[in-house]
C-alpha cells in the first residue's frame, strides 16, 4: 500500500475517534472514509489493536517533530526551551492521544494499546515499527531532554556542563507535564516558565 493510503486510513482512524468512543469506531466505516476496502484495512493493520498501535505511533511522532520544530525557532537557548514547552501544553490540549501519552492517563474513549513491544508478523516496515515498544511518559521526557541537549549543548562544553543542561531541560519538559495535568491560570504557563528557566543554567 502507498504511504499516502495509509495516512488517509489513520486520517479516518482519528476522525472517527474524536466523534465517538474507540470501542465503537468500526474498521468497515474507516475503511469507506479513506475510500479503501475493509480487507485492504486489515492488510495494512492486521488488526483494530494494529490499528490503534499505529495511530498513536503517528500521534507521538508527530508530537515529537513539533518538539524539534520548536527546538529551532529561536537563537535564545531559553527562548527555544520555552517555544518546546508551550508545543507541549498545545499539543496535549489539542489532541486527546498526545495528552493521553504525555501523562499516562488514558480515558475509556481512547483506545489503551499496550505499551509494550507486540508480536508481528506484518510484512508492512510501518506497522512493525508501530508494534514495537510505545513510548511511555517517562520516556517522553528522556526523548524531549535528549532532544533540547542536543541542540542546545555547545561543541566542546565539559561533561559536567552538559549534565547541568540536562538537568535544566529535563526540569522545563516536566513543568510543561505539570501544567498539562493541572493548567495553570490565564498567562500563567509563561510566568512559570519563565520564572523556573531564568534559575537555570542554560
Amino acid at each position: 500500500m502507498m504511504p499516502a493510503a495509509r495516512e488517509s486510513l489513520l486520517d479516518a482512524a482519528y476522525t472517527a475517534l474524536a466523534r465517538r468512543p474507540w470501542a465503537a469506531v468500526r474498521m468497515v466505516d474507516v475503511a469507506a472514509t479513506a475510500g479503501v476496502s475493509r480487507q485492504t484495512l486489515y492488510n495494512e493493520f492486521g488488526s483494530k489493536e494494529g490499528l490503534a498501535r499505529a495511530l498513536v505511533r503517528r500521534e507521538a511522532d508527530g508530537y515529537l517533530a513539533g518538539v524539534d520544530r520548536a527546538l529551532s525557532t529561536h537563537s535564545d537557548p531559553r527562548e527555544r526551551l520555552m517555544a518546546a514547552a508551550e508545543w507541549t501544553i498545545v499539543a496535549a490540549r489539542e489532541n486527546t492521544l498526545v495528552r493521553a501519552m504525555l501523562t499516562g492517563c488514558w480515558s475509556e474513549r481512547l483506545p489503551s494499546p499496550t505499551l509494550e513491544a507486540v508480536p508481528s508478523s506484518s510484512v508492512v516496515p510501518a506497522q512493525r515499527r508501530a508494534d514495537g515498544p510505545l513510548p511511555s511518559p517517562g520516556d517522553f521526557v528522556a526523548l524531549v531532554r535528549d532532544r533540547a541537549v542536543a541542540v542546545l549543548a555547545e561543541p566542546g562544553v565539559p561533561r559536567a556542563d552538559t549534565a547541568d543542561l540536562a538537568r535544566s531541560c529535563e526540569l522545563v519538559v516536566r513543568l510543561a507535564l505539570s501544567c498539562v495535568a493541572a493548567p495553570p491560570g490565564e498567562g500563567g504557563v509563561t510566568d512559570l516558565m519563565r520564572g523556573a528557566l531564568h534559575r537555570q543554567p542554560v
